[in-house]
């Protein structure tokens, strides 16, 4: 017999599945991933949308039609997918239920980028390290130096913690709190508003007008999940007073809301400065400095970092098994 109600075992477990489906496997390569699916809409919504709405007003509408449809509708089918296979059996609610939340947990994915690169640093082969670079950074990588290759890293992968790994875990914790709802159907709303953000998102055009709400809505979605996540870091790190000075002191001074938040709460907790100047299709742009240059950024403190993501994620599954086990217990202490 099971220690556990089988209703509760239905909401942790595909948690603690999809954390070790994503540390072992990551995204299968050549598997249809639904990131995919959102893109082919995305993609062919803002197409559409570029090409036959002129006006600014008009661009804009089409941009909160096309966030908060694609947020919702990914929401409202997935829950409905995991109704419906609830019905068939709960067994394969849980299946599925743990297959779409390890999707939307990047982890393996950060690290595979990172180690890809950090590889080809190792072999001493500089225009190969660039090279592998250039598929998961938006800067020029061509001239880089292997400092800035591995800056390019360690800020990709802690900006990336957060809206691929923290924030859809904690919108998964959010849905196990709310059953109506339910913590997948809340993870990939989440997941939808972060693509939306990659693909559209941006300030300059042609995607200005049509990518605003998608950009708004993410940084709205994203703020609490990664206040949160600094705080988990600080934690952690044995660091909190740093960590929160350098943020306040620092992450502040960057355009994002929450990604200088996350660059800076990981460079504070690991004693190195990230930022300065970068390349954007030839163009310079100088990126505020975040926490202080106590040591050079290696090989070493980017799998510092990667641990910490991991380490976080592994104490907000704590957490929440810990809540939901006593819950009833609470219930039937305080109601009887």
């Amino acid at each position: 017999m099971s220690l556990l109600p089988f209703s509760l075992l239905s909401t942790l477990y595909p948690l603690f599945i999809a954390a070790i489906l994503d540390y072992l496997i990551g995204d299968p390569w050549g598997w249809l991933h639904p990131v995919q699916v959102m893109g082919w809409a995305i993609d062919r919504v803002a197409t559409a949308a570029l090409k036959y709405l002129d006006r600014p007003l008009a661009r804009r509408f089409a941009g909160v039609v096309l966030c908060w449809g694609l947020i919702l509708g990914t929401g409202g089918m997935t829950w409905l997918l995991i109704y419906g296979c609830d019905q068939l059996h709960p067994l394969l609610g849980i299946a599925v239920r743990s297959i779409l939340l390890a999707s939307c947990l990047a982890g393996q994915s950060l690290r595979r980028a990172a180690e890809d690169v950090l590889v080809a640093i190792a072999a001493e082969d500089l225009d190969l390290a660039r090279s592998k670079l250039r598929m998961y950074v938006g800067r020029d990588t061509d001239k880089l130096t292997i400092p800035e290759i591995d800056r390019a890293i360690l800020e990709t992968v802690t900006e990336n913690a957060i809206d691929g790994v923290m924030a859809p875990l904690f919108y998964a914790i959010v849905g196990i709190l709310i059953p109506v709802v339910g913590a997948v159907p809340l993870a990939m709303a989440y997941k939808a508003a972060s693509t939306l953000d990659s693909m559209v998102g941006y300030r300059r055009e042609p995607y200005a007008d049509l990518g605003w709400c998608s950009a708004k809505s993410e940084d709205i979605l994203t703020w609490l999940p990664c206040r949160l996540a600094v705080l988990t870091l600080s934690m952690i790190s044995g660091k909190p007073l740093t960590v929160w000075r350098l943020c306040w002191r620092d992450a502040r001074q960057d355009p994002s809301p929450n990604s200088g938040w996350s660059e800076c709460a990981y460079a504070a907790a690991l004693g190195v400065r990230v930022g300065g100047v970068n390349y954007y299709r030839g163009e310079i742009q100088h990126k505020p400095l975040l926490g202080d240059d106590l040591q050079p950024i290696t090989a070493e403190i980017i799998q510092q970092a990667l641990n910490l993501t991991r380490s976080s994620l592994l104490l907000w599954l704590g957490l929440v098994s810990i809540v939901q086990i006593l819950q009833p217990w609470v219930r039937n202490t305080l109601f009887t």
